[in-house]
């Protein structure tokens, strides 16, 4: 499986970005899944559903599952948060994994710059970073340089990594 990151400050525009590179990237037959990293507690369950009282109870993994899909939910319950490669490794067989986040992973990325967003450019120090998505100026850079709504053009960069 290939593997790609969508890195950038929040507010960036991340999300938008790579939901509209699946888009794109499904139009044109490859199958993609996403991994998105959240610095923040976060519950795909609601309070006084059977399967949140599976977990609140103690249980470490939650399988729920109806005819139109199924998700695991895993408790860490204190334990360390799993590498990126442990996550992908859970995923099944697609063409490509598009990473949200996971900043330091030593993957191919693309950085999402907005001019008005704050933070500095990640790619001045991050060496893994092979593009740059944005509305604004960048610079000097020895990285290819899209327009942030330039999906087709992203798609086909990624395609040919």
């Amino acid at each position: 499986m290939k593997i790609f990151g969508i890195v950038g400050w929040k507010n960036s525009g991340k999300t938008t970005l790579i939901a509209a590179l699946v888009h794109e990237l499904c139009l044109r037959g490859l199958r993609v899944s996403t991994i998105k990293h959240a610095h923040h507690a976060f519950d795909l369950d609601r309070p006084g559903k059977d399967s949140f009282l599976h977990r609140a109870a103690g249980a470490q993994e939650v399988l729920i599952a109806s005819e139109g899909r199924w998700a695991l939910l895993h408790e860490l319950r204190g334990g360390d948060a799993p590498e990126l490669t442990e996550l992908i490794a859970r995923l099944s067989p697609v063409d490509l994994v598009l990473v949200e986040g996971f900043k330091n992973e030593e993957i191919p990325k693309l950085e999402v710059r907005r001019a008005a967003a704050a933070g500095h450019p990640l790619a001045e120090t991050d060496a893994h970073i092979v593009a740059i998505a944005t509305d604004g100026e960048t610079g000097a850079t020895d990285r290819r340089v899209f327009a942030l709504d330039d999906i087709v053009g992203i798609a086909d960069f990624i395609q040919r990594l």
